[in-house]
């Protein structure tokens, strides 16, 4: 279970995310709606343990994830923003994660890398912006996390990536009781993937609520 608990993070004197709590059930999926600006991005990195609250926790079974390795460990981020390694294929991508995560699945790079038509060998930076996020799933998926959280996965791909991208998040969910954190600026994008709905406007918490 992810629990966030009256979080708040500013930047100087700007207040970014303000008093937040909400839980993120064991096996389940938690949307983060919100137009961009609103805090989102900002939540999903303190969540991730990037970012240190001015007050309140981020807790993964009980344990504070900011500045503790074990409990990063289990999670994976994926930000808005992708980061590849200059000049790195796909496959030479796959050989660092392995050697950053011991439970990296090869068969589960392989088997997503092909039915979503990437090129293993091809430079990723000749990638489209989509194909782009598809190789960063790819990467996400086959370590294996207890916890994923994403940031804008679906932004820039088509209907039958992002059909794809669910189905390998919600098989997980299912089959291994991933937990999922994800936000998105289209509550509809979300409409029959997520358990929970939480929506941002600007710094506020306006509801959540069940879809």
């Amino acid at each position: 279970m992810i629990e966030i608990k009256n979080v708040t993070k500013k930047y100087g004197n700007y207040v970014a995310v303000e008093d937040i709590s909400f839980k993120v059930e064991e096996s389940s999926i938690y949307g983060l709606v919100g137009y961009n600006g609103a805090g989102k991005t900002t939540l999903l990195k303190t969540a991730a343990g990037i970012l240190k609250p001015e007050s309140g926790e981020v807790l993964f079974d009980s344990q504070n994830v900011y500045d503790n390795g074990k409990v990063r460990s289990s999670l994976l981020y994926v930000p808005d923003e992708v980061y590849f390694v200059k000049g790195a294929s796909l496959q030479k991508m796959g050989k660092i994660y392995k050697g950053y995560f011991p439970n990296f699945n090869s068969k589960v790079f392989k088997n997503m890398t092909e039915a979503m038509g990437l090129d293993p060998k091809k430079n990723i930076g000749s990638f489209s912006k989509g194909m782009q996020r598809q190789a960063e799933v790819v990467l996400a998926m086959s370590t294996m996390p207890k916890y994923l959280i994403l940031d804008e996965p679906i932004d820039g791909l088509d209907p039958v990536a992002r059909k794809l991208v669910w189905k390998y998040i919600i098989d997980d969910v299912a089959q291994r009781d991933l937990t999922v954190l994800i936000s998105s600026h289209n509550l509809k994008e979300l409409e029959g993937i997520v358990d929970h709905v939480g929506i941002f406007l600007l710094n506020i918490w306006l509801k959540q609520a069940v879809l």
